[in-house]
């Protein structure tokens, strides 16, 4: 899983696999579910992110994480 934040777009987008997306459905104005060939979700796209959302803080609860990564 990685998260990208977009500044000048202010687009939050959390993908979910390493799979590319084929499809997409806008489920509330300015979020955006992407998917595979296969139907499987692999992303999350969320505009106007610092005002829909908390971005100023990340909390990870109980996540079996091998790999952290912050840049």
């Amino acid at each position: 899983m990685k998260l990208d934040y977009d500044k000048e777009t202010d687009s939050l987008y959390i993908h979910l696999s390493e799979s590319s997306a084929v499809d997409s459905e806008e489920v509330r104005v300015g979020v955006v579910l992407d998917y595979s060939e296969d139907g499987t979700l692999v992303g999350i796209d969320i505009q106007h992110a610092s005002q829909t959302t908390d971005i100023g803080q990340l909390v990870v609860n109980h996540l079996p994480v091998t790999h952290f990564n912050a840049a």
